[in-house]
């Protein structure tokens, strides 16, 4: 009995004692693994780890030039748990900020995300290489505070803003959605164009440099003379399709206008220029002044920041007649041969969709050379209301699949991060509008000559003229033509084949060279070569019609596809197609004629921006 009682109490004793030991263990866990503080802290009083940032990668055009390369820069680091009693005016004075500001600054890092007193934070970003020469003289006297070592980009061209895109401070939701656990408070990462699309090949990956300190924190030098150490490596290099010739070029034509330029080479897929009008000069986003010129640029009534080619939407107009010339052939609805009447447009009951004046009837070569309206409502209807479908719904299903096989209504997927899609409505639309019974084809017939509700985007445009210069399928357009030491992704590369067969391809093409020869489009005319086009003028309810124009050449064996929109421009012919016709010119040629000298003068000196523009600057 004694025993027992003996027994009982030891196993009392040992559970406590276990007991102990398990919250021994457990506060011995959250000291060491669950929270950083005490490791920080320790750490912070013998070491100090030192990131190495990686050189970014360099950015080059097509023909090896230069783009995107890097220079110094130096951001201030703080150690909160270090800083003694310093003069603060002194320190104010020698990086050229106010004391006020340096409280901010200091209180927004005491805010920011991951925040440690025992480990550096950025409290000031980019300091100029002079900046950096006087504060690194006097930093003894500014106990806790680093300097680090960092690049920023610099431009070679003021020009492709929207295409290179630009590198800015990582933002809290970025941090918060990087899985990888890469970025902290106070890195760099690309804002947009082909410095996001690409941030994880230009980037690199972080170094670090850990160095020892004694009793009282002053740094002695590396710890175990750097075998801890890890080297940054640097970011690879981009080669682009970009021809920044041409894109220099199209950005000066384009000046006083608001629109874009979209070239494309057929056979590849590659954009060789992309310009957003108006812009900005890239280097205006780089450096201390970033945040301030952005906020310029974003408030700016034009919306220089606003990548037209890849995001402004519009009706394409004529240009929209091409492809259903394409597909009216596919369907069995016309021929070549076929004609319609044209009495200065399509009349049917009360409904009249004018026309220009020109000879009739009218076959599929000469509707495109002369843009008839009236040949393609007809077209349209007669596919819309055919009986062989079994319902007008059947029939616009058809229409819809096969023009967006051409890359319409859906994001093309370029390599860019801000693509818009365009608009091709399906049979859900019209039956929500008039209801299942209560449509045909002359309720829809807009669609036939590329308005309505049929939307699209400058760079869509641009691989119709593309994928019609390829005869029947195009690659989708990309920007980076090769990634140093790696692949573009499979995507970038794929073959797209649309519905059409290409012997209907011939007779299209026939018109558009044409047009050219002597129709809407002959302003594009070049010398020695074989130019096909199309022009648009796209209804704008806000004010004067949109121009647009879309070429390729030559027509055999194809180098560059191009489509133009210049907004409040009036007729196709007007400006967008001299300005095409220039552009490809320049890059087939490499230069302008003697004779059209005086057509690139006058697009050059152009002002196209409507006067409501300037007045909202001026309230603003």
């Amino acid at each position: 009995m004694k025993n027992d009682k003996l027994k009982s109490r030891k196993n009392v004793f040992l559970l406590i004692a276990f007991c102990i030991y398990f919250v021994f263990v457990l506060q011995l866990f959250r000291l060491q693994i669950v929270d950083p503080h005490w490791k920080d802290s320790a750490d912070s009083n013998a070491f100090l780890q030192q990131t190495q940032y990686p050189a970014r990668g360099l950015i080059y055009d097509r023909n090896g030039k230069l783009l995107v390369y890097n220079k110094p820069a130096y951001d201030v680091m703080i150690v909160m748990k270090e800083v003694t009693d310093f003069d603060t005016l002194d320190f104010c004075s020698t990086v050229k900020i106010t004391k006020e500001e340096f409280k901010a600054l200091v209180k927004k890092v005491r805010r920011n995300r991951g925040y440690s007193k025992y480990t550096p934070q950025l409290l000031i970003s980019q300091l100029s290489i002079e900046e950096y020469a006087v504060l690194s003289e006097k930093l003894d006297n500014f106990p806790g505070f680093y300097i680090q070592n960092r690049t920023l980009r610099e431009y070679t061209y003021p020009c492709a803003a929207h295409a290179l895109g630009s590198v800015g401070e990582v933002s809290k939701s970025q941090i918060e959605n990087d899985s990888t656990g890469y970025y902290v408070q106070g890195d760099y990462v690309g804002k947009n164009g082909v410095e996001k699309s690409y941030e994880e090949v230009l980037r690199g990956e972080k170094g670090y440099k850990i160095f020892l300190r004694d009793a009282h924190g002053k740094i002695k030098g590396s710890f175990e003379d750097g075998k801890n150490d890890k080297d940054p490596i640097s970011g690879k290099n981009l080669i682009l399709s970009l021809d920044i010739d041409l894109q220099y070029y199209g950005e000066q034509l384009m000046q006083g206008k608001i629109g874009s330029i979209v070239a494309i080479e057929p056979a590849t897929g590659e954009i060789l220029a992309l310009v957003s009008s108006p812009s900005f000069n890239p280097s205006d986003l780089v450096g201390r002044q970033r945040g301030k010129n952005f906020e310029a640029l974003n408030n700016d009534p034009l919306k220089p920041l606003l990548d037209r080619p890849l995001m402004a939407r519009y009706p394409p107009g004529s240009t929209f007649k091409v492809l259903n010339s394409l597909i009216f052939q596919q369907e069995g609805i016309i021929t070549p041969s076929t004609r319609y009447p044209c009495s200065c447009g399509f009349v049917s009951g009360g409904l009249r969709v004018g026309c220009h004046a020109h000879a009739s009837p009218v076959d599929l070569r000469y509707s495109i050379q002369t843009s008839c309206n009236a040949y393609y409502c007809y077209g349209y209807r007669a596919m819309i209301d055919n009986k062989k479908y079994g319902s007008v719904q059947e029939a616009l299903e058809v229409w819809k699949n096969a023009v967006v096989s051409f890359g319409f209504g859906y994001k093309l997927g370029v390599d860019f991060p801000n693509e818009n899609r365009g608009y091709i409505p399906n049979k859900g639309v019209y039956n929500k509008i008039y209801g299942e019974r209560g449509w045909r084809g002359l309720t829809i017939i807009s669609n036939s000559i590329g308005q309505g509700e049929v939307i699209t985007t400058p760079i869509q445009t641009a691989n119709l003229a593309a994928c019609v210069a390829n005869r029947g399928y195009w690659i989708t357009p990309h920007i980076v033509k090769e990634i140093e030491g790696g692949e573009l992704p499979k995507k970038l590369l794929e073959r797209h084949q649309t519905v059409v067969d290409e012997c209907h391809f011939e007779p299209t093409i026939d018109g558009m060279e044409r047009a050219v020869l002597g129709g809407t489009v002959y302003g594009a005319r070049l010398d020695s070569i074989r130019v096909c086009g199309k022009t648009g003028t796209a209804q704008n309810p806000h004010g004067k019609d949109h121009s647009i124009c879309m070429l390729f050449a030559p027509r055999e064996d194809p180098k560059i596809a191009i489509a133009v929109f210049v907004e409040n421009g009036g007729f196709g012919a007007t400006w967008a197609v001299p300005i095409a016709s220039l552009m490809m010119e320049k890059y087939l040629k490499g230069e302008i004629s003697p004779q059209r000298k005086w057509q690139e003068e006058r697009i050059l000196k152009a002002s196209l921006i409507p006067s409501i523009y300037y007045q909202n600057a001026k309230k603003k």
